[in-house]
């Protein structure tokens, strides 16, 4: 097989990456539509799952995790502790710095709100055997270091274009 025939992707890799695609914008949609339920912002309910994924992080970690900007991140945490999602805690290691601690899974209308797709992904992944959910496992964790990756460098292309 010649290099050019390598580098062009199969028809399969090509329907697999569009799945991709599609199950991203669903993602965000069903995103999206917990939040309104929630009655949360989309930026204040993606920096929820950010720190349940992440686990406490300070401001400023979350504010280079969520591209937005210190005071921008300072107001969204402030609504999230108004409303009970989060905590400020003091860090332990440097008195300067406040550590955000999500609580939002003891919530009981965010259990409420993701129980149906819990449910349901539980009953889908019965449907594997233990070796296709860890291949399938391993893949996710891959995707998301790809993406994390991509983001990485749209935000540092976006940085360049609005300082020219």
């Amino acid at each position: 097989m010649s290099s050019d025939q390598q580098d062009q992707p199969t028809e399969l890799q090509e329907k697999f990456t569009l799945r991709m695609r599609g199950l991203g914008s669903r993602t965000v949609l069903y995103q999206q539509n917990v939040a309104a339920s929630l009655g949360l912002y989309n930026n204040d309910f993606l920096s929820i799952d950010i720190l349940r994924e992440k686990g406490p992080i300070t401001a400023g970690e979350l504010s280079k995790l969520t591209g937005l900007a210190t005071g921008s991140v300072t107001a969204l945490i402030d609504r999230l502790e108004k409303n009970g999602f989060v905590r400020r805690q003091n860090d332990p290691n440097d008195r300067r710095k406040v550590i955000i601690v999500p609580l939002y899974e003891n919530k009981e209308e965010v259990s409420r709100t993701y129980l149906p797709l819990h449910a349901a992904m539980i009953k889908l992944a019965s449907s594997y055997t233990d070796d296709e959910l860890e291949l399938i496992t391993q893949f996710l964790d891959k995707a998301s270091m790809v993406l994390e990756d991509q983001i990485h460098h749209l935000s540092s292309t976006i940085g360049t274009k609005s300082s020219s």
